[in-house]
């Protein structure tokens, strides 16, 4: 369990490393993110930090968010997240303290959660990888179709599971254990070495790596 920093994406660039080569990089605007509430195992049954990060009009928010970030003493906030952390992480800070981008270092290994891009409907070619078939397999007039999907069981029956068309992306996605590349402390950006999930202007999480190589 670690803080999971709320961080907006900018967009992609281009940083060199120590030896000459050529990294593409995302740029996260990480925060600052203020803590707007602690919660405890005594009193919750569980320890967390809910973090804050962007503004929002007061007219936007209903009077019952109004005093909750008036108990923490903080204008509205766009967006309010819960990091699971234990209660030695969690006696580190107080309500109202901000964390920002020095949280990481370059050189970590980082996970970051966001939700994918949206591509609406899309055939199994597009959404599963499927390739495009010639004759056979099930498919006659329409080669970019599933074909059968027919298990030659009696009663058939379609197997749990199958590749389908439909929605693709629009998911919580996480891209596990990828390199730190820059951090700027005073500018309060971070420098992702690779994609993240998201559209530019997207909100996503960046916590250290639960599983790194």
């Amino acid at each position: 369990m670690a803080i999971e920093l709320l961080c907006r994406k900018i967009g992609m660039t281009r940083l060199y490393s120590e030896d000459g080569q050529s990294w593409a990089v995302t740029v996260l605007e990480a925060g600052p993110n203020p803590v707007v509430q602690k919660k405890t195992a005594e009193v919750d049954g569980y320890s967390a930090l809910q973090l804050g990060f962007g503004t929002r009009r007061p007219k936007g928010v209903s009077k019952a968010m109004k005093g909750h970030y008036q108990k923490a003493n903080l204008a509205p906030l766009r967006k309010l997240k819960e990091s699971r952390v234990g209660t030695e992480d969690a006696a580190k800070y107080e309500v109202g303290q901000v964390i920002r981008a020095d949280l990481f270092a370059q050189g970590q290994i980082v996970d970051v959660i966001g939700t994918s891009k949206g591509r609406g409907t899309a055939g199994v070619i597009k959404r599963h990888n499927f390739k495009i078939h010639t004759e056979g397999h099930g498919t006659h007039e329409f080669f970019r179709h599933g074909g059968s999907i027919g298990s030659n069981s009696s009663p058939g029956k379609v197997i749990k599971g199958l590749g389908m068309p439909g929605r693709d992306g629009n998911v919580r996605t996480t891209t596990r254990n990828v390199l730190v590349a820059k951090v700027d402390a005073e500018r309060n950006l971070i420098f992702i070495r690779g994609s993240v999930p998201g559209h530019p202007n997207a909100f996503v999480r960046v916590r250290p790596a639960v599983a790194s190589r």
